[in-house]
């Protein structure tokens, strides 16, 4: 097959707006004969029966697809691979239009269209590219959502009881990995409001085209046949590792109009765990994230990684420090990642922290005076580190 069906994936959070403007968008695209995917994870489809009633379904004749037997999310989506090679394979429709369950993470969506199965021998790539990864705001509920605190399982949203993610985590997610992101429902905050959520948007994900709407009206073009899409830029486009690469140097603060702002704390000293892990139970209301990697003295051969969206943060290894490498595989990652030298130590070697912050009004000077006094002091850095107290409890090979 040499024309390839292209895709658009419509992510966002549950009420945020996906159904409604895929019903706009199917009933004002007349050019296409677009096959919709839907899939819910209720056991009615309410979004599955809105769409199907909707008057261009009758009119363009698009196929129709419900997919209720499981998250895309997830790891098995055979439901949703072979239903998507079924339909490039009949060669009568132009175009997929998938809208991703509200608690899915859109990563795991992409790469179904990405990589080969090996499980179900189902390789979507030779049928059909992914053109366009949209994520769904609410202007009017973004920060009641963020700021809740709630998880998935309070809210009874859950993929199952094992199911541990935050609101504020999904959100997230949704955001940082998307190259057009749709503010909707603006018509229910002021200017002012819409104005620094745009900001915050912003500052989160850098590079996705933002498009407000009103009751989910929006010109198909804006989101079908972009042709936005790539992986490697998209899963580089999150506003903390755009700040990551800029550190220090020619860093153009946001503008103060909205109190927005974010720096980098950058040291090569190791936190005290248990102090670090105290500041981050308590960390400053301005915070509306924070990412990075952690250099924590109890832990002298694995990096951590926080994630804090909201009122959630989560600590966890994330990777092995080179230095903690054997000699032979050290080599092999200055070979193939020579910049690892540049800040490279001669007793510590690559380890440090590195923590991106961005926030509405933050006092950088108190924030880092707070972080500094995590820090292992002088008499503790000339102690036995492993003596220290581990507040985590991991099991990490």
């Amino acid at each position: 097959m040499t024309n390839k069906i292209p895709v658009t994936v419509l992510s966002g959070y549950l009420g945020s707006g996906k159904t409604t403007i895929m019903n706009h968008v199917l009933q004002n695209e007349k050019n296409m004969r677009v096959a919709v995917i839907v899939n819910d994870m209720s056991e009615i489809n309410i979004d599955a029966e809105l769409i199907a009633n909707g008057s261009g379904i009758s009119r363009t004749e698009e196929k129709f697809v419900e997919l209720s037997n499981g998250c895309i999310c997830c790891t098995l989506r055979e439901d949703l691979l072979q239903e998507v090679e079924r339909l490039a394979k009949l060669g009568t429709i132009d175009y997929i239009l998938i809208e991703s369950t509200g608690i899915s993470e859109p990563i795991p969506v992409a790469q179904t269209f990405s990589y080969l199965d090996e499980e179900l021998g189902i390789d979507l790539t030779k049928f059909c590219k992914l053109d366009t990864m949209v994520t769904v705001v609410d202007a009017n509920r973004f920060w009641h959502d963020f700021q809740s605190g709630e998880s998935l399982l309070e809210r009874k949203e859950a993929v199952g009881e094992l199911d541990e993610r935050d609101v504020a985590d999904l959100l997230i997610d949704q955001i940082e990995f998307c190259d057009v992101l749709v503010l909707n429902k603006c018509d229910l905050v002021t200017e002012e409001e819409l104005e620094r959520l745009e900001r915050i948007l912003r500052a989160l994900q850098p590079e996705a085209k933002l498009i407000r709407t009103i009751n989910g009206v929006i010109e198909p073009i804006e989101i079908l046949n972009t042709g936005r899409f790539d992986f490697e830029r998209v899963s580089e486009s999150a506003g903390w590792l755009k700040e990551l690469e800029l550190g220090h140097e020619n860093h153009t603060p946001e503008t103060e109009e909205y109190g927005i702002t974010s720096f980098t704390y950058k040291r090569k000293i190791p936190f005290h765990p248990m102090r670090f892990v105290e500041w981050c139970d308590n960390m400053p209301a301005s915070i509306v994230r924070a990412k990075g990697i952690i250099w924590s003295a109890r832990h002298q051969d694995v990096a951590l990684l926080l994630s804090q969206a909201g009122s959630s943060a989560k600590i966890e290894p994330v990777s092995y420090w080179v230095a903690a490498l054997p000699t032979a595989q050290q080599q092999d990652v200055f070979l193939q990642s020579p910049e690892v030298l540049d800040d490279w130590d001669e007793e510590f070697g690559d380890r440090m922290t590195q923590l991106v912050i961005i926030g509405i009004d933050l006092d950088q000077e108190e924030i880092t005076k707070e972080l500094d006094a995590c820090l292992l002091t002088t008499n503790e850095f000339a102690e036995p580190w492993e003596q220290l107290e581990d507040p985590f409890n991991w099991e990490w090979s």
